[in-house]
């Protein structure tokens, strides 16, 4: 294989993380023709096919996945040394690839973003949205926030900020007619809004904690049902301020409509704090400072809350 054939292997990993020739072109800053050429080029240097295309989608091919798991971690390991150089002599910069649910986005993103770009302007963030757990060396992150979930083996995670809550809310209007639960079983009697983690992923399953007795503190999940179910949390909560039922959302994104009046939390008992946001980055790559900038960003700010 030729000196520069980094090139074509950073072409076939854009491609295989964004599912487009179009979109990959796009990160890469050169044309769909272009890179297009240099797939063919590489496949044909390897002597099979990498991707199976299609008029309306890119797959990788069986070859094409494991061809991808070997690449990914040297990419990974050659864009931190590369940067690391970089940044020895100067002010942390790059682009600094994450992947996080939408939730963390007025969380934790939204308030400290223009500070932060104004504090580091050699950064160069692209946050990628997405419910589930990204695979970070395959797609080419540097790391990834999530609220304390399992995380992929080799994964080193740290916690940014404090506990979080979950409540369950509803408007008055909808409360004053249907009458407000009083335990997690009465919600069988109720229109249950549901989340939708992405568009074809499973329905959120509402959790709550035993208050008293011997399961204190014990989560378990419980099965409702209504007459809506979405992955945007915008049209979600849209819904429950128009008085249609009641929804299980994190504690920031209902706050300012509870201190207003317009929604009502109800089962407070069951709904005790839990942990909160982490970041995670993969445990054999060394943190590069650009990474290592925002996450004591977010910590100091999240710890002045």
């Amino acid at each position: 294989m030729r000196q520069d054939h980094t090139v074509a292997l950073r072409a076939f990993r854009a491609i295989a993380v964004n599912g487009s020739f179009t979109r990959a072109a796009r990160d890469l800053d050169v044309s769909a023709s272009a890179l297009s050429q240099t797939m063919r080029a590489l496949e044909a240097r390897l002597g099979m096919r990498l991707l199976q295309r299609t008029t309306r989608s890119v797959t990788l091919t069986d070859a094409g996945q494991d061809f991808l798991a070997r690449i990914a971690p040297a990419l990974g390991e050659i864009d931190g040394a590369i940067e690391e150089m970089r940044n020895r002599s100067g002010r942390p910069a790059g682009t600094l690839r994450i992947t996080m649910p939408p939730v963390a986005l007025p969380a934790l993103i939204a308030p400290n973003l223009a500070d932060f770009l104004r504090a580091y302007p050699d950064i160069r963030l692209d946050i990628r949205t997405d419910a589930s757990l990204a695979d970070l060396v395959a797609e080419g992150l540097d790391a990834g926030i999530r609220l304390s979930e399992k995380l992929q083996p080799g994964m080193v995670a740290q916690r940014l900020g404090g506990a979080q809550r979950s409540l369950l809310v509803a408007s008055p209007a909808y409360l004053k007619k249907h009458g407000t639960p009083k335990h997690p079983s009465e919600l069988a009697e109720h229109n249950c809004l549901q989340f939708r983690y992405e568009a074809s992923g499973p329905v959120y399953r509402w959790e709550f904690a035993y208050p008293s007795g011997p399961r204190r503190g014990r989560w378990f999940e419980t099965d409702v049902g209504g007459n809506l179910v979405c992955n945007d949390n915008g049209l979600l909560m849209r819904a429950v301020l128009d008085g249609v039922g009641l929804a299980h959302v994190m504690q920031h994104e209902a706050a300012t409509h509870i201190a207003a009046g317009r929604l009502v939390s109800v089962l407070d008992r069951w709904l005790p704090p839990y942990d909160g946001f982490y970041i995670y980055h993969p445990s054999r790559f060394q943190v590069p400072p650009k990474l290592r900038v925002f996450a004591e960003f977010l910590r100091a700010r999240l710890t002045e809350l």
